[in-house]
């Protein structure tokens, strides 16, 4: 179940919040977690355990996603919502946000942006591992 703002099931505040979001993730074709770095929260994978791709990191205070195909596209988050949405460290350049749960950003918004960083990742998959049941 996901857990959303005004739905009286939300997260803390009322606002999405990393276990929502995880229930979320895990609703997607062939997605899982995973914890690399032994965080607090997981990142969320997609594809084959040897060869699967992060789509999310989950954090206590937002997620990180892959904006856009490139660092010009994902820059309109940026735009859109200058408090809310930074760069990630290391791997930005390559289009990937992290997204604020403050709630700047409506609840739709960031399910949105999971969703088209799934996307994003599955269709970089090579065919034959990518899961059943994904939009192309």
């Amino acid at each position: 179940m996901l857990h959303r703002a005004g739905t009286g099931t939300g997260g803390h505040n009322g606002r999405m919040d990393a276990e929502s979001l995880l229930h979320y993730c895990l609703a997607k074709p062939g997605a899982w977690p995973d914890n690399p770095w032994g965080h607090d929260h997981p990142v969320m994978k997609v594809g084959e355990s040897t060869g699967g791709k992060i789509f999310a990191f989950l954090g206590e205070d937002g997620v990180g996603v892959k904006g856009g195909p490139s660092r010009e596209v994902a820059d309109e988050w940026l735009d859109r919502y200058p408090g809310a949405v930074t760069v990630m460290a290391y791997i930005g350049r390559s289009g990937w946000n992290d997204l604020s749960f403050s709630g700047e950003i409506p609840d739709e918004e960031l399910l949105e942006a999971v969703d088209e960083s799934y996307r994003l990742v599955v269709a970089k998959l090579p065919k034959k591992h990518r899961p059943e049941g994904w939009d192309d």
